[in-house]
C-alpha cells in the first residue's frame, strides 16, 4: 500500500469515528430501548419504481460477484469512492451504527458499498477501505462499463470533476442509501439528512 493511500485512509477513519459519536449521541438511546421486533420477508417494493438490477462485478476480496451471492432478506446499499473525503465516509459510518442499531436483526440485512470510481478503487483499495466500517459491508468495484450499467440501474448522478491544473479530479454524486428486497427490488431510499435511528425505525415499520 502507497504512503498516500494509508494517509487518506487514515484521515477516512477519523472522519468516520466523528461521524459515529454524533450520529451516537442523537439516536442510539431511543433505538436501543424500543422494543426488539422479528424482521419477516413479507416486505414489498416500492409501488411503480423501477431501481435496481441484475449486475455482475468484483467483491473487495478479488471474486466475481452477482446480486445473487447475496442472499439476505435486504440489503443496505450505497454508491460512493474511496477518495470522498467526507460524504460518504459520513454515509458508510451511518451503514455501521443502523447495522449496531439492529441488533440480532442485522443478521438478515447485508450492507454493500459500490464504487463510482473504479479507476482508483482497485480490489486491493477497496479491501483496505471497507475494513474502516462494519466487518460484513463488502465493496464492489468492475470496469467502467460494468459499474457505468449498475449506476443506470439505480439512477444514480456520477460525473467526473478534473482540478484546475488537471493533474487529479473528484466524482460528483447523489447520496443515497438503497434499502432493496431479496428480489432485488427497492423498499426506501434514505437521504445524507436522515439519520441512523431514523433508519432503522424505518426498517423495521416496513419490514415486520
Amino acid at each position: 500500500m502507497t504512503p498516500e493511500i494509508k494517509k487518506r485512509l487514515k484521515r477516512t477513519a477519523i472522519l468516520s469515528a466523528i461521524a459515529l459519536f454524533i450520529g451516537a449521541g442523537f439516536g442510539v438511546f431511543q433505538v436501543q430501548n424500543e422494543s426488539a421486533q422479528v424482521i419477516s420477508k413479507s416486505a414489498q417494493a416500492v409501488p411503480g419504481t423501477q431501481v435496481g438490477g441484475p449486475y455482475a462485478l468484483t467483491d473487495h476480496n478479488g471474486k466475481a460477484v452477482t446480486e445473487k451471492d447475496y442472499t439476505a432478506p435486504y440489503k443496505l446499499i450505497y454508491f460512493g469512492f474511496t477518495y470522498c473525503p467526507a460524504i460518504c465516509p459520513t454515509e458508510l459510518q451511518k451503514i455501521t451504527q443502523t447495522m449496531k442499531l439492529l441488533g440480532p436483526e442485522e443478521a438478515q440485512v447485508q450492507p454493500i458499498f459500490i464504487t463510482i470510481d473504479p479507476e482508483r478503487d482497485t480490489v486491493d483499495v477497496m479491501r483496505e477501505y471497507v475494513k474502516l466500517f462494519h466487518p460484513r459491508l463488502v465493496g464492489l468495484t468492475g470496469s467502467r462499463a460494468q459499474l457505468d450499467e449498475v449506476l443506470k440501474n439505480y439512477r444514480v448522478f456520477a460525473n467526473k470533476v478534473q482540478n484546475e491544473d488537471n493533474t487529479d479530479y473528484t466524482m460528483d454524486h447523489s447520496s443515497f442509501i438503497y434499502l432493496m428486497n431479496a428480489d432485488n427490488e427497492l423498499i426506501s431510499i434514505y437521504r445524507t439528512e436522515d439519520g441512523a435511528d431514523m433508519i432503522v425505525a424505518d426498517i423495521k415499520a416496513k419490514t415486520t
